[in-house]
């Protein structure tokens, strides 16, 4: 088929062929060249066959994925597509089959995993979607409340009450004409999700002589899905988190023929069965019985499953009918799952073309009937005015019960009637539209939504200006304000009060200093982290309570599949229900304020509110932490070094961890978007990483400063300013840079030093004698311990700068921010120094090696005041036209000094071993086309 692929200057592919089936092979090829190690772990996680290559541990997936009948589920619902939707899809799946032999050739994992690329078929893209998305609606909290309800009583289920951990949400946001500084519409968010490495967002542009669309592609799946911009008309979601799923609490018997029966509402009824065998690498194979009742799949329980028929949550005796006839030796007790897709083998993808092809937000709209799972809320806005903000999707209607628990599937009450819920719409209103989870234009489809913090701080934020445009966006994307912290803080300032007993000193301050903290999850920020370990202290006293013992055996020891973990663990239920359970309810108010007293007297004891201590950041505590299916030092890459970042859970930077458990980071923005409806080319995009899921390739990370910083990257629609591959490489190659870009790719830099207000930064040359005193007070302090002197005598030190003040190829300065030294800045030659040959040196490298003076005891910490240092250094370092690229290595312990040189546009280089300590190699190039 004729198509051809163009990259910008990220290496986002761009592709132009003569039709749109001759589009879709070549998306598919793509797909499979840049992401063949991810598309393959993909459908074997649809079709549960991951523990063949990865073990063990993916042995529990791979279970349910069976069980869920995905595959099968993916086969029926191709089998209903219309013709030229299948024919389109089938394009796909060839593209994919045609490219995978070339991307896993340059892929390491496949040799590292002995895994051979397989064979799409073409119901594959609709297995994947389903794995995607099959616990989108978080079916499993229908469990959780369903045991709450039973060990504890009805108004636990309410106690509990919040956006859980295992769901997924987003931001998203429309701003019409009148409110922008263009008169046209803007659409901008970030899809929250799982970080992934590879991202499950692929930027793409898909061009044909009808259509030429820009958007975030699902690696598997053709089309633009869930994000896209025209040219005419620009659409995103956010997860509506409506409630379509349902779990039935089943019977199940096997007869003397070895066949299986259910107990449905008019008595025994057959049930479908059958026996199937996952593949463990290094480890015995797996049997797992495949069971289908009427209502659905059987995913947890029933014949030979690994689960006890007498485990916690199984119906009780009461509420059962006889289910003693028959003659059967055993009835099991097991959980059935039932969902749109498989109930009625629709998934939707009918609507995936025609989005494409839409040219108004009636057309968007018109697609979208169609759609079945998941169930999003959906803006678009068209650059005639039109505007929509909706839900798509199916929800049956049914029993009120069935969305709060698992219910008996003996009951006819709680059947599915046939019929769907009409979907909410809404008009646009002062200009703005915000969608972020909370109970709002999708209110009437589910039961649990996310707290409203990040849809009041939206739209409070763009409520005070009428001129937007979308370079303003990034302020809203990287908003740290934390709602949600009023509660704990309330509970502290009842602490503080004089009809309360005295807390120790330190607890005192570190109470006093969090009140006057203001609420901002920055990552350089110690009040941040000092909150976040009050907070993870009290999640866990209120977790230790008598009062919720009972719900503790749920996961220790395990009554589910500990696929459903996430939903079904106490602490993380705790920590998402947090403000709920400090408002009242399950736990007395007298011990909810013992617990946080302790909780305060436990985070001061631990050295957050001591005098000069509380040296902690947010960034540190709170680091990336994605799901990768293999690490890179499987395949003998360096572990990486993930980096600290800003927000949390309900902040509209929503980083999200599980206090209590870990302050990493789980959950975040998979990526942020912002359409402009005046001018296509004046949109942005962000990934976490990179186009390229290929290992050290130059585009697999070269995103990742973009998206710490809350930066985006432009969209180029200008076909000349793209590069044209005449063939797909064997190796992902650089492209060259655009003509003329908004900003050099990641890891290119052309710095221009601090900004206005800052003060006059210089750099003065050391001299030893001059300045000794002040050096050796630095370096041996314990924050200067990576400096590697802290033992130096001031004799030694003097010694070491005199020594580089008579070298020609090293330089040290001490600067001076106005009259204060700030800094000390030493900058060399690699080729003149033993580190240039623990790497791979170019021409232009310098070495550079920063120390940050402390600060004055008493000054007020600035926002961004290391940042802002660090752009003078590198302005400094690239005055000199020769240097080329800028290189540290600092030592890989020091993680807040790699934190701030990526978010200041370093990239990853190795990791190795120095003589006198572990380095992490980090690069800046010269952006060649800014100078």
């Amino acid at each position: 088929m004729s198509s051809e692929v163009f990259r910008d200057a990220w290496g986002i592919p761009h592709l132009r062929a003569d039709s749109a089936r001759e589009l879709a092979f070549a998306q598919g090829r793509n797909a499979a060249v840049d992401r063949a190690w991810q598309l393959e772990t993909e459908r074997h996680r649809a079709e549960g066959g991951t523990a063949a290559f990865l073990g063990a541990d993916a042995v529990e997936w791979d279970r349910f994925a069976r069980r869920a009948l995905l595959a099968d589920t993916a086969r029926r619902c191709h089998a209903r597509l219309d013709r030229d939707t299948a024919r389109w899809v089938a394009a796909y799946v060839d593209g994919v089959n045609a490219g995978l032999p070339q991307g896993a050739a340059q892929a390491p994992e496949f040799a590292a995993t002995g895994l051979a690329p397989g064979r799409w078929q073409p119901w594959t893209p609709l297995a994947v979607w389903l794995s995607t998305h099959i616990l989108f609606a978080g079916f499993p909290a229908k469990l959780w409340r369903y045991e709450a309800a039973r060990r504890l009583g009805p108004d636990a289920v309410a106690a509990f009450a919040t956006d859980g951990p295992g769901t997924a949400g987003s931001n998203g946001w429309l701003i019409t004409g009148d409110r922008t500084a263009t008169g046209a519409a803007l659409l901008a968010g970030d899809p929250h999700r799982f970080i992934e490495a590879p991202g499950v967002y692929q930027q793409i542009r898909l061009a044909c002589p009808e259509f030429d669309v820009v958007g975030l592609a699902v690696p598997g799946v053709p089309g633009l899905a869930h994000f896209g911009h025209t040219g005419r008309v620009a659409w995103a979601i956010t997860n509506a988190m409506a409630d379509y799923q349902d779990l039935y609490r089943e019977h199940l018997r096997r007869a003397p023929d070895g066949s299986v029966r259910a107990l449905g509402p008019d008595g025994w009824e057959p049930a479908a069965s059958r026996t199937e065998t996952v593949a463990v690498a290094d480890a015995d194979p797996v049997r797992v019985e495949i069971v289908e009742t009427a209502r659905g799949p059987v995913i947890i329980g029933g014949p030979d499953a690994p689960e006890s028929p007498d485990a916690p949550g199984n119906p009780d005796a009461p509420e059962s009918p006889d289910a003693s006839d028959g003659g059967a030796d055993t009835i099991w007790n097991a959980v059935s799952l039932r969902c749109p897709a498989r109930a009625g083998a629709e998934l939707g993808f009918s609507a995936l073309p025609s989005l494409l092809r839409a040219t108004t937000v009636g057309d968007v709209d018109r697609a979208l009937d169609g759609w079945v799972e998941p169930v999003n809320v959906v803006q678009a806005a068209d650059t005639e005015g039109g505007l929509l903000h909706r839900t798509a999707g199916r929800v049956p209607v049914r029993h009120p019960d069935n969305s709060l628990y698992a219910v008996p599937a003996w009951r006819k009450e709680h059947a599915w009637t046939g019929a769907y819920a009409p979907l909410p719409r809404a008009d646009v209103r002062d200009g703005l539209a915000v969608m972020a989870n909370a109970r709002e234009l999708a209110a009437p489809l589910g039961t649990e939504f996310a707290a409203p913090h990040r849809a009041r701080r939206i739209r409070r934020l763009l409520a005070s200006a009428d001129d937007w445009t979308a370079d303003g966006m990034g302020a809203i994307h990287t908003d740290v304000h934390l709602g949600s912290a009023r509660a704990l803080l309330d509970l502290v300032a009842a602490l503080q009060g004089p009809d309360t007993p005295p807390l120790s000193p330190a607890a005192s301050a570190l109470g006093a200093r969090l009140l006057r903290w203001d609420r901002r999850m920055a990552a350089e920020s110690t009040d941040a982290a000092s909150y976040a370990l009050l907070r993870a202290a009290v999640v866990r006293g209120l977790a230790a309570h008598p009062a919720l013992a009972p719900l503790a055996e749920l996961v220790h020891p395990p009554s589910y599949p500990a696929t459903f973990t996430p939903w079904l663990a106490l602490v993380p239920r705790v920590a998402f229900a947090l403000e709920t359970l400090l408002g009242g309810g399950l736990i007395p108010a007298r011990d909810r304020a013992a617990i946080v007293r302790a909780a305060l007297e436990e985070t001061a004891g631990a050295g957050a509110g001591e005098a000069g201590a509380g040296e902690r950041t947010w960034g540190e505590l709170h680091r990336l932490a994605p799901w990768q299916a293999l690490p890179p030092d499987a395949y003998g890459h360096a572990p990486e070094v993930w980096p600290g970042l800003a927000g949390d859970h309900d902040c509209v930077l929503s980083t999200s961890s599980v206090p209590g458990i870990t302050h990493h980071s789980l959950r975040g923005p998979a990526a942020r978007y912002v359409w402009d409806l005046a001018d296509r080319e004046n949109s942005r995009w962000v990934v976490p990483f990179g186009a390229s899921g290929v290992p050290g390739g130059p585009h697999h990370r070269d995103q990742l400063p973009y998206w710490l910083r809350g930066d985006l990257v432009p969209v180029v629609t200008d076909w000349t300013r793209l590069t044209r591959e005449t063939s797909v490489p064997e190796a992902p190659e650089a492209p060259k840079a655009p003509e003329a870009p908004a900003a050099g790719p990641a890891g290119a830099a052309a710095f221009h030093g601090p900004p206005a207000g800052f003060g006059t930064v210089r750099f003065v040359p050391v001299d030893p004698d001059r300045d000794i005193d002040l050096i050796h007070a630095w370096v041996t302090q314990e924050r200067g311990r990576f400096w590697g002197m802290g033992d130096a005598t001031r004799d030694q030190v003097r010694e070491i700068y005199a020594f580089l003040d008579s070298l020609d190829t090293h330089h040290a300065y001490l600067v001076r921010r106005d009259d204060r030294p700030v800094a000390l800045f030493q900058t060399y030659q690699p080729e003149a120094d033993p580190i240039g040959d623990f790497y791979d040196r170019l021409p232009g490298d310098v070495g550079v090696h920063v120390f940050v003076g402390p600060i004055d005891p008493g000054a007020e910490r600035e926002p961004d005041y290391t940042r802002h240092l660090l752009t003078a250094f590198l302005a400094h370092v690239f005055a000199d036209p020769a240097c080329r690229r800028i290189v540290a290595e600092p030592d890989a312990r020091n993680t807040r000094a790699i934190d701030r040189l990526l978010s200041t546009g370093f990239t990853l280089g190795p990791r190795v071993e120095l003589p006198d300590k572990p380095a992490q190699f980090v690069f800046l190039t010269r952006d060649l086309t800014t100078g």
